[in-house]
């Protein structure tokens, strides 16, 4: 038994010295995955019983779900380009001023963070991306685009990269930031035959808002995505799409799976921030479409999970861009976001303290269509046609009932048109 002088003498040299400097918990590693052209509703965790995503669906069960993440809009057919540049930015993309991306000199996610002591590392698709945000990074490199589509293999490149690099600064004090943005599901959808084997074609169900022809001129139905298919659209041809599109997402799974495992078995995954989402999102038959170029659920709408060290269980249904991904992760991290985005941290939704960080959320896709929606209700306006479509997305998510014409909405539409003033007059749209 120790004797009481010296039990003192051991508990006084546990207990810190006062005035001396005290070591700062380490800052959360932070795992950023950002697949191309995913709908929101590819994860089965999140609803759809038809796909095959065991590692996602994990991650959704563990992490926080956003049901409402949208793409903010696009200049540019290629939504992907100003989607990750406002990613990467916290910026809507009319304050680029004129460019087509986002200026590597203005606030962005990676300089953010380095600065905050962490090692910032970056791979991605070569077409359609943030190069100027990308060479912040301490290190970046890109896929070959194509190549990567066609392997049958979608995600197995960067996985590969990324588990590489994590091996090799695995005795690293300091904490990381990887930075995924990968290749698929964006066509051409090759898949390997044990991820096409998953699926039987004829039984997966068309979409509920399938039609064969969109019903009007939307402003962009010449556009290289909407040439993948004939016109009509026909069920057969969606579904081989589909069937192509699901395995590719499951493919991508997959290798998500060994990034996760390599995590844990570096005991690095229960302090590891990881946020999955997607660029945008896919009509593939919806509406009569086969693009992302509108602004119907299906093609702005985009997946949302964050889970991580600190993260609860749980989902909402607050209005949330992409591109408040940057302040989240920086409030995650422990360090203050710049003060020059137009991001908003979701961070007190995820903890809880609050349920919103915006009543009414606008969508613009280049000069021919602009939406807005509040917690129910979504206004589409097609102003070269002087057209509009109001539907109430409580009772109708798949967007089939267009009410702007029925008399008893008048008021609705004149008081979500005047809120789309107001969001266009704040982002110069």
């Amino acid at each position: 038994m120790l004797r009481p002088a010296v039990l003192v003498m051991l508990i006084g040299s546990l207990l810190p010295i006062p005035g001396a400097a005290q070591e700062s918990p380490r800052r959360p590693n932070v795992l950023l995955v950002v697949t191309d052209d995913q709908r929101a509703d590819t994860i089965a965790a999140l609803g759809n019983p038809h796909i095959h995503t065991p590692h996602l669906d994990q991650l959704a069960r563990s992490g926080f779900v956003f049901r409402n993440a949208y793409c903010l809009g696009s200049n540019s057919p290629a939504v992907c380009l100003p989607s990750r540049n406002m990613l990467l930015s916290g910026r809507a993309y009319p304050r680029w001023e004129g460019r087509a991306c986002a200026s590597g000199d203005q606030p962005n996610l990676p300089v953010a963070l380095k600065q905050a002591g962490y090692e910032t590392w970056h791979i991605g698709k070569a077409g359609n991306v943030a190069r100027e945000i990308h060479q912040r990074f301490d290190a970046t490199r890109y896929l070959d685009d194509k190549a990567c589509r066609t392997s049958g293999e979608h995600g197995k490149v960067a996985v590969d990269a990324a588990i590489a690099f994590l091996h090799a600064r695995a005795a690293t004090a300091s904490p990381f930031f990887i930075c995924l943005e990968l290749e698929g599901p964006h066509d051409p959808r090759v898949a390997a035959p044990q991820y096409m084997n998953q699926y039987q074609v004829a039984a997966l169900p068309l979409p509920a808002n399938f039609l064969p022809v969109h019903p009007f001129d939307n402003g962009e139905l010449s556009v290289r995505d909407e040439l993948l298919e004939v016109t009509p659209r026909t069920p057969a041809a969606i579904r081989r799409h589909l069937h192509e599109y699901y395995a590719c997402i499951t493919c991508i799974d997959g290798h998500l799976g060994r990034l996760f495992q390599a995590l844990q078995q570096l005991g690095e995954y229960e302090r590891t921030v990881i946020v999955f989402t997607s660029d945008n999102g896919l009509a593939i038959g919806s509406h009569g479409l086969m693009g992302k170029q509108s602004l119907y659920e299906h093609s702005m709408k985009v997946p949302l999970i964050v889970a991580g060290p600190g993260i609860a269980p749980g989902s909402s249904e607050a209005l949330v861009y992409l591109l408040d991904v940057f302040p989240t992760l920086c409030e995650l991290a422990g360090t203050p976001p710049p003060p020059a985005v137009d991001g908003r941290s979701l961070a007190g939704i995820i903890a809880g303290r609050t349920s919103r960080v915006r009543d009414v959320l606008g969508l613009a896709y280049r000069d021919v269509q602009r939406a807005v929606r509040d917690e129910r209700w979504k206004l589409i306006v097609y102003p070269q046609i002087d057209k509009q479509q109001l539907f109430d997305l409580q009772h109708d998510p798949d967007e089939l009932h267009d009410l702007s014409g029925d008399p008893a909405h008048r008021q609705r539409v004149a008081q979500l048109a005047e809120m789309l003033r107001h969001w266009q007059a704040e982002f110069g749209l």
